[in-house]
């Protein structure tokens, strides 16, 4: 049952649209019809209008409607409500940001989703099994062998992963070193050599940060740069200018830049490339284990410690350090002064 109130509400309603009712519906299907003859800029347009309007037009915070708590409100509408320079700054920056802010169909959402949830299904343990055999299961570290981070040859699954995306391939270190070999023959391995100086950078000690920043500048970004990077001017003007406080994320725009030229351009030739095809065919597809009871039990018993994480970290510190020290340039006279002093 409806409060006497609710009632008086709901009573007015009803005589207000009851008469208009034929109106409504024939003004809607104008609206339609206008609607579907529009162009696709003008339907853009309006829509950018109405959502304007609704956002304007909503009514005053902390107003509560009198159908939901009854007549009585926590303030009254009537007043006008006394608002600062700020709070109109603050409004009308969030008011033109809901205008512009793009909006996505659900059809097409659920369609990158299901696209997502159909390239990694393989590729997930919860939904595909590990091969050789889950080690956690069967006591058995193959799996961990074959996939580790520098492999010499990788498995056909991590191979088929690294085409997914640019970020799947720069986040798994072997594969980052065969792109590598692939830039190398294209004589533009400077973005990939920058944007991990950049992720170094994000990840190093707060004490080294200006010695790396200032490295990074003189190797990529200053002119006449040993490996310069192409960038467009407005990016180069951010981070130049960033570089005179460095923090942790001062290459953050530049770095954006250069994975989306990777990401356009390179990518897509690393994967047509006689490299990528020639790992493909050398990668190794383990068979399934299968082992008996006894066999579990076995493995069981016969389990031993692996290497520590930070062990393996140390040694690939040590192998990266020892690859820039062979490619690092050599410097003609001081080879020639320590000669002349030998002398």
């Amino acid at each position: 049952m409806l409060e006497p109130y609710e009632q008086a509400h709901y009573n007015h309603l009803h005589e207000w649209l009851n008469h208009k009712w034929d109106f409504i519906v024939m003004q809607a299907t104008e609206q339609y019809k206008a609607g579907k003859e529009r162009k696709k800029p003008d339907r853009v347009v309006f829509d950018c209008q109405e959502r304007a309007y609704w956002i304007v037009n909503r009514p005053p915070r902390r107003t509560h409607s009198a159908l939901d708590v009854g007549p009585e409100r926590l303030i009254d509408p009537n007043i006008d409500e006394k608002i600062s320079f700020d709070q109109y700054r603050r409004m009308n920056m969030f008011y033109q940001q809901a205008i512009m802010r793009s909006k996505v169909k659900s059809s097409v959402s659920l369609g990158a989703l299901v696209k997502y949830i159909t390239t990694y299904k393989n590729h997930d343990p919860f939904l595909a099994p590990c091969l050789p055999s889950n080690p956690w299961q069967t006591d058995n570290d193959s799996y961990w062998t074959l996939n580790m981070r520098r492999v010499d040859v990788p498995t056909k699954m991590r191979v088929e992963r690294w085409s997914f995306s640019l970020f799947e391939l720069l986040s798994d270190l072997r594969g980052r070193d065969d792109f590598k070999i692939f830039l190398k023959k294209e004589f533009s391995g400077e973005n990939l050599a920058f944007w991990e100086a950049a992720e170094e950078l994000k990840l190093g000690t707060a004490s080294s940060m200006s010695t790396k920043a200032e490295t990074i500048f003189k190797t990529f970004l200053a002119p006449g740069a040993p490996r310069w990077i192409n960038i467009d001017g407005r990016t180069m003007g951010l981070t130049v200018k960033g570089l005179d406080h460095p923090h942790r994320y001062v290459l953050e725009a530049a770095q954006t830049h250069v994975f989306l030229l990777m990401k356009k351009d390179t990518f897509f030739r690393y994967l047509k490339s006689p490299v990528y095809k020639d790992i493909q065919k050398k990668a190794q597809s383990p068979e399934a284990h299968n082992f008996s009871p006894a066999q579990l039990e076995q493995n069981a018993q016969s389990r031993s410690p692996g290497i520590h994480p930070m062990i393996l970290w140390q040694q690939e510190e040590e192998e990266k350090a020892k690859a820039a020290a062979a490619s690092a340039p050599v410097d003609v006279k001081a080879m020639m002064s320590k000669i002349d002093r030998k002398k």
